[in-house]
């Protein structure tokens, strides 16, 4: 991915130069394993498991503490602020083609946990948004699991769709969608608001796509293999293949986020279209 030369935004948070102070969610072991496989490319989700966690952690308060960055987390701030960047240039202008405004969230990075408007999270939650305060979080050493637990192939484009679908998210709550969606899922069976999740995340894939082509068509980002590692991390973490890795069996019914060949379906149309208006993913599903 051809990445360097970007401007500096003003909206990346780099807190993995900072302790967590005050109380954090309990991590590692079942518990870290769980969260990741309900918040993996987390969406929205995070906000649900809150108040479980919370409950199970009593917490404990710990002094902030600040170190300089290293040289290769100051080379992956770099890397990060340029996807970023990227994004806030397509979607200012994919808003602005519709006679809408665009709002830019600020993405944050950190190390082992972090406190949200949604509640407190670790980094076993994978990258997730939150609506509450407009933020998109992640910690980096959910990229190395990606390819280690997970069998992804890595690489820096792998990176930049799971920005993108974490973005994508922040467009839902931008465009409504994201409140519409939950108002639905309301007096739904389990398996009934399941589908509508899985409708939200191919969606948040979708718009990862159509960012792909429309950045491609400005700043000719793409080099070899790029596309191959965007759709090698999308089966990654397809509802099926976790499931499968994971308990060794698939249930359809819960899944929340689509399988392998869905999410490679939608990010690949996004991509091939760039044209937002194709991705109502809610009638897909039906």
């Amino acid at each position: 991915m051809k990445w360097q030369g970007r401007r500096k935004s003003d909206n990346l948070e780099d807190r993995r130069g900072m302790s967590s102070g005050g109380k954090t969610v309990v991590g590692g072991g079942i518990i870290g394993i769980i969260i990741l496989l309900i918040n993996v490319f987390g969406g929205e989700n995070a906000q649900m498991l809150t108040p479980v966690l919370e409950q199970m952690n009593q917490g404990q308060n710990t002094p902030t503490e600040q170190r300089d960055l290293t040289a290769k987390e100051l080379e992956e701030q770099d890397f990060i602020n340029a996807i970023l960047v990227d994004n806030e240039d397509v979607w200012k202008k994919i808003f602005t083609e519709n006679n809408l405004n665009y709002k830019k969230p600020n993405l944050v990075l950190f190390t082992d946990a972090v406190e949200t408007e949604c509640g407190n999270a670790t980094s076993d939650s994978g990258p997730f948004y939150c609506p509450a305060d407009q933020k998109v979080y992640m910690d980096l050493t959910f990229f190395e699991e990606l390819k280690t637990r997970f069998g992804a192939q890595g690489g820096d484009f792998a990176t930049a769709y799971v920005i993108a679908h974490e973005i994508g998210h922040h467009v839902q709550t931008l465009l409504g969608t994201s409140d519409k969606m939950r108002r639905l899922q309301q007096g739904k069976s389990k398996a009934e608001a399941n589908k509508l999740s899985v409708a939200l995340e191919l969606q948040a894939d979708f718009y990862a796509g159509v960012w792909t082509h429309y950045n491609q068509k400005m700043n000719d980002i793409l080099e070899a293999g790029d596309l191959d590692e965007a759709l090698s991390a999308a089966h990654a973490v397809g509802d099926d293949a976790i499931q499968s890795k994971m308990q060794g069996h698939i249930v359809p019914e819960s899944f929340t986020h689509g399988t392998s060949e869905q999410r490679k379906y939608w990010f690949m149309k996004g991509y091939k279209t760039g044209d937002i208006k194709q991705g109502n993913t809610f009638d897909e599903i039906r």
